[in-house]
């Protein structure tokens, strides 16, 4: 039976009971309680206003970064109509709700005696990861900094919402050599990054790149090019006989010849792949490969009085070195690679307490991006992210772009945020007056979330057009303006894409005109409609030169999934069973 629960409602016991009844029996369970950010979501659409005064903007043909200021969950919501399915890497350092004050939620800090703490991180990242999952590209990867102290909570979150089919790894950063020395038992010297794709059938990890050391361990030549050796018995995971067994076959070596065959003579030995343990094993290639590559890619030596096969392993066929699942270098030391970089980009001051070591974000996009991904971190913090996109492009000739997003409590968006990137994109000098080259060839462009009333009104609706302008231009990546004679109207465009919006509908046939005389390779044409008819009729002159869209539905579209329900309602007691019971219909008692 169920048990009353003092100084609960009725309503709230039925909510309780169908809490029960309704959750999955195996997993994260955590108490929904709406953010008064979401709240603000049931009554307005979130919009993107541009400071133009803080644009830096260096080249036409630079990668055009966004630093967006305002909450993440409206930031997400907005960007889900500008880059649903486009972002290929996802970087995010949450808040590690640690009990320090360091965490707001709802606008109270959480700290380490709040009952529900663990829960109200969990809602609070839960609703944050749905929103970020549909901005992934096909290929897209997740990546998640934590530490212990909800790594365990987060990992089960990002099973639920991506599968664990899709996880491909976590990595342990040693962040901290030192150890914290205030923790009681034992010093944490690490924290972690758990990695997940979208769909990791289509998801890649790159390689890192060779360094000196690296290649000077390929010390032997052959005319060809430099190798090193490797057993040409196969080990690890498929490398049994009975796995493989089309790998398991005698290969003759020819004593007097030093030449490997398939085929036994008088003055041949019998190799086969059975490895010092006596285990049948199988070789690294089928009887096809061997005999194509046998000549110039393998060789045979004695090893304590037996002949061994080996294997050369050629510099000019490595990738690089796969990463792995713990990083101890020196140089993912935050302390100085990380705050003390942060000192010196601001004259000697520590103006953001915890910044990630450089090197972490540095190799963490070095192996998570291509040369034109498009990265996003919604906990942006001192801005490390944007730093590490801007060096990386300039190292391998790339064209990155990087979104940032981060609330400006305490003025972190427009004090550290983006004063950390404008001086490393201007070029700044160290306390001790070394100079530190600028990474001009690069755009930067701030944002504040601003907001529309939800409801669709005509009056709403107008604003909600004259207010889409820079969230088109994000979306279309096209921010040079052109000047037109078309009052209620706006051109933009780049060597890629025109842009035209056009906010009202009678200025259609001037558009009409204007659009017969661009020499434009693509032309896209929003325009302020009621409903969703993007006047596809009164375009028709000029139907095969533009891509015609009608605001503002299309945003309303982009919102609809994403955005919550105008009004949460509890259950009432009849919508729900008295009694919860288990999936096998038994009843459960509520204590």
């Amino acid at each position: 039976k169920v048990k009353a629960i003092d100084g609960l409602s009725q309503d709230e016991r039925a909510y309780l009971i169908n809490l029960v009844n309704t959750k999955k029996k195996y997993g994260l369970v955590w108490e929904d309680k709406p953010e008064e950010v979401e709240e603000q979501l049931r009554e307005n659409l979130p919009v993107l206003r541009e400071v133009k005064e803080k644009a830096i903007v260096n080249g036409e043909d630079f990668p055009n970064h966004i630093l967006i200021e305002g909450d993440n969950l409206h930031a997400l919501t907005a960007l889900n109509f500008t880059h649903e399915g486009r972002i290929d890497t996802i970087y995010i350092d949450p808040p590690y709700n640690t009990g320090a004050k360091n965490w707001l939620y709802n606008n109270d800090y959480v700290d380490k005696d709040d009952t529900y703490r663990h829960s109200k991180f969990i809602s609070f990242m839960e609703h944050r990861i749905q929103l970020a999952k549909r901005l992934l590209s096909p290929k897209g990867i997740l990546i998640c900094a934590i530490d212990d102290y909800e790594v365990h909570n987060v990992r089960h979150l990002l099973d639920e919402v991506f599968g664990q089919e899709n996880r491909l790894g976590t990595i342990v950063v040693v962040h901290n050599p030192r150890g914290r020395n205030d923790d009681r038992f034992i010093a944490t010297m690490h924290e972690y990054m758990l990695i997940y794709a979208k769909d990791f059938t289509q998801a890649s990890i790159n390689f890192f790149p060779l360094n000196d050391k690296d290649i000077a361990a390929y010390n032997k030549t052959d005319g060809i090019s430099n190798f090193n050796e490797t057993g040409f018995i196969r080990t690890g995971n498929n490398s049994l006989r009975t796995e493989r067994p089309n790998l398991y076959y005698s290969i003759y070596y020819n004593i007097l010849k030093d030449k490997l065959q398939l085929e036994d003579d008088s003055n041949s030995i019998k190799l086969l792949p059975i490895n010092g343990k006596g285990e049948e094993r199988t070789w690294r290639w089928g009887k096809e490969t061997f005999q194509d590559l046998k000549d110039t890619e393998l060789f045979v030596r004695q090893v304590k009085g037996e002949y061994k096969i080996f294997k050369k392993r050629r510099i000019t066929n490595i990738e690089g070195k796969k990463p792995k699942t713990v990083w101890t270098e020196s140089k993912y030391d935050a302390s100085s690679n990380g705050i003390m970089l942060l000192q010196d980009i601001f004259d000697g001051k520590n103006p953001f307490p915890y910044p990630k070591s450089f090197y972490a974000l540095l190799d963490t996009l070095q192996i998570s991006t291509g040369e034109d991904s498009i990265i996003l971190d919604f906990f942006a913090g001192s801005g490390t992210t944007l730093h590490a996109t801007m060096s990386l492009n300039a190292t391998d000739g790339g064209n990155r772009q990087c979104i940032l997003v981060t609330n400006n409590e305490n003025n972190i968006c427009e004090e550290v945020t983006y004063e950390r990137n404008k001086r490393v994109i201007n070029g700044y000098k160290k306390p001790k007056g070394e100079t530190v080259n600028a990474l001009s060839r690069n755009n930067l462009r701030y944002f504040q979330c601003t907001y529309v009333p939800r409801e669709s009104s005509l009056k709403n609706k107008r604003e909600l057009t004259q207010l889409a302008t820079e969230l088109l231009c994000i979306k279309e990546e096209c921010y040079n303006e052109q000047k037109i004679k078309i009052k209620q109207a706006k051109l933009f465009s780049n060597a890629r894409v025109t842009l035209l919006i056009l906010f009202d509908d009678h200025i259609i046939p001037d558009a009409v005109e204007l659009i017969k005389g661009l020499d434009a390779k693509e032309i896209k044409v929003y325009v302020f409609s009621m409903g969703s008819d993007p006047y596809t009729e009164d375009f028709a002159e000029v139907l095969d030169k533009v891509t015609l869209c009608a605001l503002p539905d299309a945003i309303y579209k982009a919102y609809q999934n994403v955005l919550p329900k105008k009004k949460r309602t509890v259950p009432l007691m009849e919508e729900v069973s008295e009694t919860p019971t288990n999936e096998n219909g038994e009843q459960l008692s509520i204590l």
